[in-house]
């Protein structure tokens, strides 16, 4: 009788451990995966359960955490398996991450401020291993890689919208400060821009730069400009030009904290904590221009799926960008955030760019 009871209980998990076999395997498949929607081509139902990986750079700040929420909802939306890495700004981890995918049985890889030689060699290991690459703000090399599709913000866009909110403000003559790191493909196209509104406004003068890229860019940005500060008493400054939200927040906080919101920041990029420090109560945060940063995420995975369907993509392309003022916020009765934003700009988070009808169905499927 002492052992009946064990036998028993091992029959029982048994029969358990059998019906859980099973229904897993009957289910390995469900109704929202790729291989069960009839308008999914035919290149992408081959390749069976799909695997994605995003790797990016630069990381430690909203905007990174929202482009890789962006990629990974989409993608789980379309019943791929997304998974996410941000080497904050240590370009040997992100170089070993691109290696390590190289040797994954994945299907794409999005790349994200890929800013070097070495990431077009990485790069080129994933394209011989028969993976599909996207890259977001990376190097124009890339270019040279068959099959690689470039995408970016409208980086020009976004740095004339910001002037010339300044330039409409403070007039043809000010006093203004530069914040900006060179060595980035999207920061050297705002330069650009910037550099000819110089020339063609040459009553705005720069009389003071700093930039730095790290994993403490904002409050090393926040010092930078506390200090600049007491070089410049009021009426010797009257803006700031920030090229990055990171540099935008820290130089925020500078001027909250000394009193001097005066002098006012036109930026580039948008969270939710820009959003909250812009409708702060004289809050020096004017205006900054943008891309929904999910959005971003999103076209990406599209891309990619696209390529893995076997769809034609395009060498490069740019997400619109938009204005975001204090007055705009204003309008609203109550806190905008990302979300409620498209309240206040029209279009806002939505675009159909690349979003094939297969996708929908797919998406629909995948919803049920």
């Amino acid at each position: 009788m002492k052992f009946k009871k064990p036998q028993a209980l091992l029959a029982l998990l048994l029969v358990i451990v059998t019906a859980v076999t099973g229904c897993g395997a009957d289910t390995g498949k469900t109704g929202g995966s790729v291989q069960a929607v009839e308008s999914v081509p035919a290149a992408l139902k081959d390749k069976g359960d799909i695997q994605i990986k995003v790797i990016r750079k630069i990381g430690g700040d909203d905007h990174t955490a929202q482009f890789l929420a962006g990629a990974k909802q989409e993608g789980e939306a379309l019943g791929f398996k997304v998974d996410t890495f941000s080497a904050e700004g240590d370009t040997a981890k992100f170089l070993d991450a691109i290696d390590q995918a190289a040797e994954e049985d994945l299907d794409a890889v999005i790349l994200s401020h890929g800013d070097d030689p070495a990431t077009v060699e990485a790069a080129k290991k994933l394209r011989d291993k028969g993976i599909e690459v996207v890259a977001f703000d990376s190097t124009g090399d890339l270019a040279e890689i068959d099959g690689v599709t470039l995408t970016a913000q409208k980086d020009e866009a976004l740095a004339q919208y910001a002037l010339d909110e300044l330039v409409k403000v403070h007039g043809p003559e000010a006093n203004i400060v530069y914040l900006w790191v060179d060595g980035f493909p999207p920061m050297v196209r705002r330069n650009a821009v910037y550099q000819e509104v110089l020339k063609n406004n040459p009553g705005i003068k720069e009389i003071d730069r700093f930039g730095v890229a790290n994993d403490n860019t904002s409050v090393d940005t926040q010092n930078a400009v506390a200090a600049m500060l007491t070089k410049y008493p009021k009426g010797e400054l009257d803006a700031i030009f920030a090229t990055w939200d990171a540099f935008a927040i820290g130089a925020a906080r500078a001027l909250i904290e000394a009193g001097r919101t005066e002098v006012k920041i036109y930026g580039i990029d948008v969270s939710n904590a820009d959003l909250q420090i812009m409708q702060e109560q004289d809050s020096p945060w004017a205006a900054t221009a943008a891309v929904d940063p999910k959005l971003i995420g999103a076209v990406n995975i599209r891309i990619a799926a696209k390529k893995l369907a076997g769809e034609d993509t395009p060498d490069n392309f740019d997400l619109d960008a938009a204005l975001i003022t204090q007055e705009e916020l204003a309008k609203s009765d109550k806190a905008v955030n990302m979300t409620s934003l498209a309240d206040i700009i029209p279009g806002w988070g939505t675009s159909d760019a690349f979003e094939e009808a297969w996708m929908k169905d797919l998406k629909a499927a995948n919803a049920k």
